[in-house]
């Protein structure tokens, strides 16, 4: 696998600008206006530096709970005046668990889930988990994909490990303007070649370290056919993710934002 696209930083272990990823028209998403990313909690001055100065961030769309802010600390970037972060949790505000330890076979059993919207998710793995941010959570998906949007220079989106709840939030992005499927979902699943330096940051930290006391990293790898689940519901739920950020409330407009921002002329 070719190391185009990886950021390598200090103090965050799965960072990725997603220029490049081809569209189904022959295009291709521009360089420097979309990264993902981990925990940013560890930036050292010269990874800020770099980010900030070097790749033109200006926003960052945090999708850890409260507690987890709570807890580590909104970051070093919270320090620039030139740029702006917002938190937007892709769990109910309840609670105290993460999907840090969300597996195929053990995804995470949230407290707050109705049981309704927990049989929805029954039998569908870690891609059931990822239900349940956009049944619970529409508002914070559409209004990180305004961010996205209609924002200037780069947008980072984050959360915690950077495969999951940043994996869908991205995977939608990129699906809005058309990028290929495929293309999709081999962005989410290379976060798997990070994923042991992805869980030793989580150990280190008191925020996720009992989540991850008996997980195995390979077994917590994103696999491809996850995020392909996740697309198939939405394609036979809504028609496909721009019919389901329409019934979301997401415009036409905020659709030209994001197209203008992310695809290269």
């Amino acid at each position: 696998m070719t190391d185009v696209g990886w950021i390598e930083l200090d103090g965050a272990a799965n960072v990725r600008d997603l220029g490049g990823l081809p569209t189904v028209d022959g295009g291709a998403v521009r360089s420097g206006r979309l990264i993902r990313s981990d925990n940013l909690q560890d930036l050292t001055e010269r990874d800020v530096g770099r980010l900030v100065e070097g790749m033109q961030v200006r926003t960052v769309a945090d999708l850890r709970t409260g507690v987890e802010v709570s807890s580590e600390g909104p970051g070093p970037l919270a320090d620039r005046a030139d740029v702006d972060i917002h938190h937007l949790s892709l769990f109910p505000e309840s609670g105290e668990n993460t999907d840090a330890a969300a597996t195929e076979d053990a995804p995470v059993v949230l407290p707050w889930r109705t049981q309704e919207r927990a049989d929805r998710a029954k039998g569908r793995g870690v891609s059931g988990v990822y239900l349940g941010y956009l049944d619970d959570r529409a508002d914070s998906v559409v209004d990180a994909l305004r961010l996205i949007a209609h924002s200037a220079g780069a947008t980072i989106v984050h959360c915690a490990a950077g495969k999951d709840r940043t994996g869908v939030v991205v995977a939608l992005a990129l699906a809005e303007v058309n990028v290929e499927r495929a293309a999709i979902v081999a962005d989410y699943a290379r976060s798997a070649e990070r994923i042991e330096g992805i869980f030793d940051r989580l150990r280190s930290s008191r925020t996720y370290s009992a989540e991850m006391q008996n997980a195995t990293a390979d077994k917590h790898a994103p696999r491809a056919a996850t995020i392909e689940r996740l697309l198939e519901v939405l394609d036979t739920e809504y028609g496909g993710v721009p019919g389901w950020l329409r019934a979301h409330g997401w415009s036409e407009d905020d659709s030209a934002a994001l197209h203008a921002k992310l695809l290269e002329a």
